[in-house]
């Protein structure tokens, strides 16, 4: 039990936790808009799996980190550079990111007149398989993360299981927030686009800095804020009345 009064793997926990939280965001976001294509009444069912699913394939990863270590070495040589399992699982998560956000873009923006009008409602069993699919590129960045931050497998373990559980608290909160919004919708999209371009880059050993991206998507939800406060406002005023003369 001295790991109770280590203030170093508390430290390394509290940073963890926060990490993965952040790294997880993107994930409840992207579960939240899949879940939104089902009816209504299966949408929290498919957003507890998707995060279920998000929790185990990351313990299991972590479980697993002789073979997480072993993706670090080239496998293959494109265009005079060696890629690793990692960087196909990266290259490869990334298209899909693309390939998605690019379809949901456009049945979204399509409206009544377009594709988004002919679409078929997806099973409950497609959506998880393409949150699974999700949730194992987003959970081997995140074990990453976890392993190079700290050496203990249980704090590893235990901040992993925190921030999923705070997710899986959030999950209905920003699913509403999202769906009630529609362009807060296309801006998460395009959060996935710019997250899946990332993720090949990396792949290719070519990583943008993380900083960018971030300030990039802080700045776009301060201007999208200011946006819905001036439409809220524009809806609320109060219409003056003309008072009758007496």
């Amino acid at each position: 039990m001295e790991w109770l009064t280590n203030p170093e793997i508390w430290i390394g926990l509290f940073t963890l936790t926060a990490l993965e939280i952040v790294l997880g965001i993107d994930n409840v976001v992207f579960i939240s808009i899949l879940a939104g294509k089902l009816p209504e009444k299966q949408q929290a069912q498919a957003r507890r799996v998707g995060l279920s699913l998000a929790l185990l394939t990351r313990i299991v990863l972590l479980l697993s980190l002789a073979w997480i270590i072993g993706l670090s070495k080239p496998i293959i040589t494109i265009v005079g550079k060696g890629i690793s399992g990692r960087d196909l699982i990266l290259i490869g998560g990334g298209l899909f990111l693309l390939a998605k956000s690019t379809r949901e873009i456009h049945n979204k923006l399509e409206g009544s007149d377009g594709h988004a009008s002919t679409k078929i409602t997806p099973s409950f069993t497609s959506v998880i398989v393409q949150i699974l699919l999700l949730d194992i590129v987003f959970s081997l960045d995140s074990v990453i993360t976890a392993v190079g931050m700290v050496e203990q497998l249980g704090v590893m373990i235990a901040a992993v299981m925190i921030a999923v559980l705070i997710m899986l608290v959030s999950a209905e909160a920003i699913s509403n927030f999202v769906n009630r919004r529609p362009t807060i919708k296309i801006l998460a999209l395009s959060f996935l686009l710019l997250i899946g371009m990332a993720l090949i880059m990396e792949g290719f050993h070519q990583p943008i800095p993380r900083g960018y991206i971030y300030f990039a998507m802080a700045f776009s939800i301060f201007v999208e804020i200011i946006n819905l406060r001036v439409r809220a406002s524009k809806i609320v005023a109060p219409v003056k009345l003309r008072q009758p003369y007496l």
